[in-house]
Formats: structure tokens, C-alpha cells, sequence
């Protein structure tokens, strides 16, 4: 078949390569000048890492260098990703700096693919755009005014570089992580930093009390385990059962570590709420020095309050409060997360690809219920996004081959809607519409490789759950798939 792949990301390039090796001409269009996604140099902010180590953000057949820090820098994650494509050879089916701008079914079923330099014709779209496609930054009143008068509103994605706020009061909105990136890297240049919380985040130590490797504790199975899934299976039923107090004790002794490790207590910045909120949506590490800084006053969390407008007082520019205090701040960066839209697919067949929340419909993250020709690859985000990504492009690979066993249509989409229905309950409507799986990562590739045919051994599915989960443990599901496949006969 030819097919076009949106976007060069993790899931971009995997796919491309994936489908590549299936046999398929496969043609990638990016909208930035370099591979990468999320980690392209036009979107990462200074001091920008990783959150996981290096040893499981990566795919299953192309590792890390080993000189690599534990969590790399998005330099060296973009770096990664070009050396992937050029290893397996995809450079020559990217298109660079050409954004796709319609997606339109023909009357024979096949795509008009209408990007900036060409319109192409194809067998089969997969999109790979990502979840983090546009930044999002709330719409207040007075921004007009605030940036006449030399005010300056950015995104933590727009933060490329620290001397934009040399000598400036920062106002840094959100408590997520990329917020507490930035207001950390932007402290040493920046004359006073704020960080406007609406709601505190748990925040797991890359190292609890400095010495134990959050991997130990957030990458494995029995972490994942900790949390309820809707439909608890083995060793989860004991943990959500008779083992509740087990379950109980050890979430307990992390939150104790937690707040003991970050003097939280007494910077009065203990989270509302249970400490398992931590992995309601997402999972966010501690960013180095943050906490430092706020002890010694360099940076002020101003919590459970919002931005209500932008203002002038006393001729200062700045921002006024949800309780309408003044705050004197120059440059506003948001780290209010992103839209997740699809606005390049035509309206009809983006109103059947999402809900009426604007939920994708996606069967296991991946199959449009009602539209054929058409797969989504990295709307499984987790904590193995790269490896999520990877069994993503294998189901589609597979699915292409007729070789998936799946329930009827009416089966799909009531297994969706209800996981979307659950998800929604359980994250506060917090699950980047519905793609958002954390922190039930492993349990969303299981529900893949079913479809596949296929299962990890009980002696790998162990080893997960009292260790990190290696990518390289899962190479061989190309390979099987790959031994199996039927050629079809000539007609």
C-alpha cells in the first residue's frame, strides 16, 4: 500500500519504519525543519529532559548511546531520533518543513493528501501528529494592552532561551512540569520568578531520598499495579483485595518519603488530596533545584490561585489574580498544556474520528470506529511512549495484513466508549482526550499484543513486575509477527 505517515516523532518514524518493513511505500510529512516531535530544537525549552531514564525511552531495537546521561537532554533525545532514521534508512521518505494541511476521502475510498508544496494521492493515512500538537494558552482580557505596553506572552514550548528573561519578573502559569522547568531555568536571569498554581501536583524524586532510581518504583508492573484498574487482573485482584493494606502501606510510605525528601511540610506545598492523585493523568518528576529555589525565596509558588486578566497598575504591567491582587510581571509563560486537534483530517470524517466531548474514538488507541484507510499511531501516550508508539505501528502493520483478531464494530466502540467513560471519571477529565493512558501503560500494550495473537511469557511479565520495563524485551514481536505473515497469492 501507499501510505502517508503525519508527523516525525517517536510514533512517526516508527511507523515508518514498521510499515516500511511490512512491505509498504511509506511517505512522512513534518511541519518543522528536523525529526524529532515533541523534541524538535524549534519546540525545547532550556534544561528540558526526560522523564524516564534513558533505558526505557527508546525503541526496542535502537538504544541509547551509553554516554547519555540517565535522563537526556532534548538535544540528545532529538539526536537519538535523527541517528534512528538515518540508521534505518527513512530520511529519504521524510519531507521536511511541509505541513499537511487537508486530508480528504475520494469517492474510491483512497486520500487526497493536500500539504504545503503537493497534493498526493494514498491507499492509507496513519496520523502521527502527536497529542502534544498545539500549545494551548488561555485567552484573557487586557493581552492586547499588556503586550503594547512591552509585556511578553509565551508557552513553555516558546522558552528557547533564558536571556529573553534576563532582569524581567516572570510569572510562570501551571504547576506541571515543563512550568517547573522553566521557572527553575529562567531563576538565575530573571529578577523575581512567580509560579501561579491552581492546583498542586504530586511529584515523584528522580531518586527517593536521593538514592533509589524512580524506575524502581514508577516503571515497573507492580507500580503500575498500585494504581485500580477498571478490570484488575492476577496479582492486581490481590493488591485491590485481600492486599489492599499492602497496597495502602507502600503508597503511604511514598508520600511520607515524598514530602520528607522535599521539605514540603514547611514550604506549605503538600498537594489537597491522596498521594495516588499523583498518576491521575499523568506523572510528573521533580525538577532539579525547584524545590531548592523555592526555599531560598528565588522562586514563590503562589498557590490555589489563577490568572484572571492581564492589567497596569501604578504604571507596571502585569497580572491580576483570580482574588484581583496585582502581580507586577513582564513576560507570562504558560505551561498549560496543549490541544490535541486533527484539524488537517476534512469535517466529516473528524466528526466520526471524535465524541461529542472531543474525545478520540479510537479502538485500543488506534482504530477510528467508523472510518476506514485511517490509524492514529502515539495516541497511547504512557510512561513507554517510544515502545507504546512501536506496538502501535506493529498493530497496524498487522491490521493492514488481516491479521488482528477483532471483536464486531459493536464491540469496539462499546469497549471504547466505556474506557473513555472510566478514563474521564477517574483523571477529572484530565486524559488529553482520551489518549492519555498513565499510568496503565503495560496493561494498554497486553490489550494490543491480544489482538496480535500474542502474550509476554510469565517469566518476562515477573521480571516487570520487580524491575523496569526494557524495550529490547519486546523485539521479538516484529520478528514473530514477521515469521507468520502470508504472502498473498497473485490475482
Amino acid at each position: 500500500m501507499n501510505i502517508a505517515i503525519i508527523g516525525a516523532g517517536f510514533a512517526g518514524l516508527v511507523a515508518a519504519k514498521t510499515l516500511k518493513e511490512f512491505g509498504h511505500l511509506v511517505t512522512v510529512y513534518e511541519k518543522v525543519a528536523d525529526v524529532g516531535g515533541v523534541w524538535a530544537s524549534s519546540r525545547t525549552y532550556p534544561t528540558l529532559s526526560t522523564q524516564n531514564d534513558k533505558g526505557s525511552y527508546c525503541f526496542s531495537d535502537w538504544t541509547m548511546p551509553p554516554e547519555y546521561p540517565e535522563w537526556p537532554f532534548a538535544h540528545q533525545v532529538q539526536n537519538y531520533l535523527a541517528s534512528y532514521a538515518d540508521h534505518f534508512q527513512l530520511n529519504k521518505h521524510i519531507f521536511l518543513s511541509e505541513q499537511v494541511l487537508e486530508v480528504r476521502r475520494l469517492a474510491d475510498g483512497d486520500w487526497a493528501l493536500r500539504s504545503s508544496k503537493r497534493t498526493e494521492r494514498y491507499d492509507f493515512v496513519v496520523v502521527a501528529s502527536g497529542i502534544f500538537s498545539l500549545p494551548y494558552i488561555p485567552d484573557f482580557a487586557g493581552r492586547e494592552e499588556f503586550e503594547e505596553r512591552g509585556g511578553r506572552v509565551l508557552h513553555t514550548s516558546q522558552f528557547l532561551d533564558p536571556d529573553i528573561v534576563e532582569g524581567k519578573k516572570v510569572l510562570v502559569v501551571g504547576y506541571g512540569k515543563s512550568s517547573c522547568d522553566v521557572a527553575a531555568a529562567a531563576t538565575p536571569h530573571a529578577s523575581a520568578v512567580y509560579v501561579a498554581a491552581r492546583q498542586l501536583l504530586w511529584k515523584a524524586p528522580k531518586k527517593l531520598l536521593g538514592v533509589i532510581p524512580c524506575k524502581f518504583f514508577l516503571l515497573t508492573r507492580l507500580g503500575e499495579g498500585l494504581f485500580r484498574h477498571r478490570k484488575p487482573l492476577g496479582f492486581e485482584c490481590f493488591l485491590h483485595g485481600w492486599g489492599s493494606p499492602l497496597r495502602n502501606t507502600l503508597i503511604s510510605i511514598l508520600r511520607s518519603l515524598t514530602v520528607h525528601q522535599f521539605r514540603l511540610k514547611a514550604l506549605r506545598l503538600i498537594p489537597d488530596g491522596a498521594f495516588e492523585d499523583i498518576a491521575r493523568s499523568t506523572v510528573s518528576l521533580t525538577t532539579d533545584n525547584f524545590f531548592e529555589y523555592v526555599e531560598s525565596g528565588d522562586i514563590k509558588v503562589l498557590r490555589d490561585q489563577r490568572v484572571h486578566r492581564y492589567g497596569i497598575k501604578n504604571d507596571e504591567v502585569g497580572v491580576y489574580l483570580g482574588d484581583e491582587t496585582f502581580l507586577p510581571a513582564d513576560t507570562v509563560i504558560f505551561g498549560t498544556g496543549w490541544r490535541q486537534e486533527v484539524n488537517f483530517l476534512e469535517p466529516t470524517i473528524r466528526e466520526q474520528v471524535l465524541d461529542e466531548e472531543g474525545n478520540f474514538l479510537l479502538y485500543n488507541c488506534v482504530l477510528p470506529l467508523n472510518v476506514q484507510g485511517l490509524a492514529f499511531c502515539g495516541y497511547n501516550s504512557s510512561f513507554f511512549s517510544p515502545l507504546s508508539a512501536e506496538i502501535a505501528a506493529l498493530w497496524i502493520a498487522t491490521y493492514l495484513d488481516g491479521g488482528l483478531g477483532l471483536p464486531s464494530p459493536e464491540v469496539m466502540e462499546e469497549l471504547t466508549r466505556s474506557r473513555l467513560a472510566w478514563m474521564a471519571e477517574r483523571t477529572d477529565g484530565r486524559h488529553a482526550k482520551g489518549t492519555n493512558i498513565i499510568p496503565f501503560s503495560m496493561r494498554q500494550i497486553d490489550d494490543l499484543l491480544a489482538d496480535m495473537g500474542l502474550r509476554i511469557s510469565m517469566l518476562q511479565r515477573l521480571r516487570e513486575w520487580i524491575r523496569p520495563v526494557r524495550p529490547g524485551d519486546y523485539h521479538w514481536v516484529k520478528k514473530c509477527l514477521l515469521d507468520r505473515r502470508v504472502t498473498p497469492e497473485p490475482s
